[in-house]
C-alpha cells in the first residue's frame, strides 16, 4: 500500500503510537511539509495505511485539534490551520537576497515593485497594454483549432527556434510594419522578449571581459540579462537624439538601444546618431541589440528606420516582442538574428526550455496570418493616440508650471521632465498618490546624471481616467506651490 502522507513516519518510538503520531503530524504542520488548508486524510485510511487503531489516530487528531493546528469543518476532513513556522521554516527564511552565496546579479529585484501592482486595475503603469481591446473570440477559436485532433503531430518536441508558420509570419510582419528584411530562417522565437535578452547574453557575453553598454536610464530587465551573465555594464547617457554614440568607449563590444522609442525617455534615435552607431560597431567589431519593445504604435509621420533596415554588416541583432501588441502573458517574442549568430541562438534556446508553448504559437501564427494582428494594432493605435493625445493636452495646460513632456511619437507611455530638478523629492508623493502606476525616470537609471523626470503609461488606462488623474494631480501641486 503507498504510504498515507509523503513523509517518512515511523510510529514505533518511544511514548506510544498516539503521542509518535501526534508529535509527527505537529512537526509537519510547523516546517510546511503540511500547508495551511490542506486536508488530512481521514482517520481511517490513516488507520489502515499504517496499521495502527483507527482509535488512535482520532485521538492524535483531537489533541491537534485542541492545539490550534487543526480545523474541524462539520461533515468534512479536519483542515490545517496556519500557524506560526517552526525551526524548519526559519532556517529557510534567515538568509535574505543578501545572502554572499548568491551571485551578484541576482541579489536584487531587476524591476521596482509597482511593476506586477495594477491586477488590472487602472492606472499610468509601464509596459501594460489594454488587454479589454483585445479580440478574445478570435483568440479562442485559433487556440481550439490549434488543441483539436488535427494537431496531434505538434504533440511532441519541436525544434527550439520556433514553429515554422509562426517565424514565416513574424518575418512578413517585421517586414511590414517596421521595414526589417527578413525571412523565416532568420527568426528566432523565445518566451517573451526577456528570454531573448538572455540568449543573446549567454551567446555575446564572456564572463568578466565582455563590455556591454547600456542606455542610463534604460530598461532595468535587459541590464539584468547582461549582468547575469557576467558582462561589465558602462552606463551610456541618452538626450534628445537618443543614446550619446560619442561617449561609448572603444572597447565596448555589445551595445544595448531601444532606438524607436528610447525607454523610459521616449525619444527617437535621431538618424545621424543611428548612421553613428552603425559605424562604431563596425569599425570596432561590435555588435548592436536593437529592443523594438513597442514599435507597432506610432503617432507622427514615417518612423526612421529601424537599425536592422539600415545595417549592412550583419552587426544588428533585432528583438521584438507581442508583450504591449497583444498581451504580455502570451509570452512571445522573437530575434531576428543574423546567419553567424542564428545556431548558437537556437543551441542557448534548447538548452533553457528546448521549445515554447507550441499550440500558442501555432495560434499566434493562425492570428498573424488571418490579418487579426494588423487589425488590432491599427484599432489599438487610435485608442492609444485619443489618450496620448489628451494627457498631453493636460501637461499642456493645467500641470505645464511643473512638467515639460518629452517629445515623442511612439509607443505606449510618455514622458516628461521636471522645470525644476529641485521639486522631484516633494513632488514624488504626490505623483504616486494621485497618478498610480508613473514612475521616476530616476528609477531606471545607474549614474547620478540621469534626466530628472517621470514616465506615465497610458495602456490600461482611458482617456477620462487619465484626465481626471493628472487635473487631481495638478490640483494637488498647486495646493503646495
Amino acid at each position: 500500500m503507498e504510504p498515507v502522507f509523503a513523509f517518512p513516519l515511523d510510529l514505533d518510538g518511544e511514548g506510544g503510537r498516539r503521542r509518535t503520531l501526534h508529535e509527527a503530524l505537529r512537526g509537519a504542520i510547523l516546517d510546511r511539509r503540511i500547508l495551511p488548508g490542506a486536508e488530512l486524510p481521514s482517520t481511517r485510511k490513516v488507520a489502515a495505511g499504517y496499521g495502527i487503531a483507527r482509535n488512535t489516530v482520532i485521538a492524535a487528531y483531537d489533541l491537534l485539534m485542541a492545539e490550534g493546528y487543526l480545523l474541524t469543518r462539520v461533515g468534512a476532513r479536519a483542515v490545517v490551520a496556519d500557524v506560526a513556522m517552526g525551526k524548519g521554516a526559519a532556517v529557510r527564511l534567515a538568509h535574505p537576497m543578501e545572502d554572499t552565496r548568491l551571485a551578484p546579479a541576482w541579489r536584487a529585484p531587476i524591476w521596482p515593485a509597482t511593476r506586477h501592482a495594477n491586477d488590472g486595475q487602472p492606472g499610468f503603469y509601464l509596459g501594460m497594454p489594454d488587454c479589454r481591446q483585445f479580440p478574445f473570440d478570435v483568440w479562442r477559436r485559433l487556440l481550439v483549432r490549434a488543441s483539436g485532433p488535427a494537431s496531434l503531430t505538434s504533440l511532441g518536441y519541436q525544434a527550439p527556434e520556433g514553429r515554422p508558420l509562426l517565424r514565416a509570419g513574424i518575418a512578413r510582419h517585421v517586414s511590414f510594419a517596421r521595414a526589417v528584411a527578413c525571412h523565416a530562417d532568420d527568426v528566432v522565437v523565445t518566451s517573451g522578449a526577456q528570454q531573448a535578452f538572455d540568449l543573446l547574453a549567454r551567446v555575446l557575453v564572456t564572463p568578466g571581459e565582455t563590455r556591454v553598454a547600456v542606455e542610463d536610464p534604460g530598461y532595468p530587465p535587459l541590464r539584468s540579462a547582461m549582468a547575469a551573465a557576467g558582462a561589465q555594464l558602462v552606463p551610456v547617457p541618452v538626450d534628445d537624439q537618443g543614446l550619446c554614440v560619442d561617449r561609448l568607449p572603444d572597447d565596448v563590444r555589445v551595445v544595448c538601444v531601444t532606438p524607436s522609442h528610447q525607454f523610459p525617455a521616449g525619444v527617437a534615435m535621431s538618424m545621424d546618431r543611428r548612421k553613428a552607431l552603425l559605424d562604431f560597431a563596425r569599425q570596432r567589431g561590435a555588435v548592436v541589440i536593437e529592443d523594438d519593445y513597442d514599435g507597432e504604435f506610432r503617432y507622427g509621420g514615417r518612423p526612421l528606420d529601424a537599425l536592422r533596415t539600415l545595417d549592412r554588416d550583419a552587426s544588428v541583432l533585432y528583438v521584438g516582442t507581442f508583450s504591449k501588441s497583444l498581451f504580455p502573458a502570451l509570452r512571445v517574442g522573437y530575434i531576428v538574428t543574423p546567419p553567424w549568430a542564428r545556431d548558437a541562438l537556437v543551441s542557448a534556446k534548447q538548452c533553457i526550455d528546448t521549445h515554447g508553448n507550441v499550440q500558442v504559437q501555432d495560434a499566434l501564427a493562425h492570428f498573424i496570418a488571418e490579418g487579426h494582428l494588423l487589425r488590432h494594432v491599427r484599432r489599438m493605435r487610435k485608442v492609444y493616440a485619443e489618450r496620448r493625445t489628451a494627457m498631453l493636452d493636460v501637461f499642456a495646460a493645467e500641470l505645464s508650471p511643473w512638467f515639460e513632456p518629452i517629445a515623442s511619437e511612439a509607443g505606449i507611455h510618455l514622458s516628461v521632465r521636471y522645470r525644476d530638478a529641485d521639486d522631484a523629492g516633494w513632488m514624488l508623493p504626490h505623483i504616486r498618490r494621485h497618478a498610480p502606476g508613473a514612475q521616476s525616470m530616476s528609477d531606471f537609471g545607474k549614474t547620478t546624471s540621469t534626466a530628472s523626470g517621470v514616465s506615465f503609461g497610458f495602456g490600461c488606462i482611458d482617456v477620462d481616467g487619465a484626465v481626471v488623474a493628472l487635473r487631481s494631480l495638478a490640483a494637488a501641486l498647486a495646493i503646495r506651490r
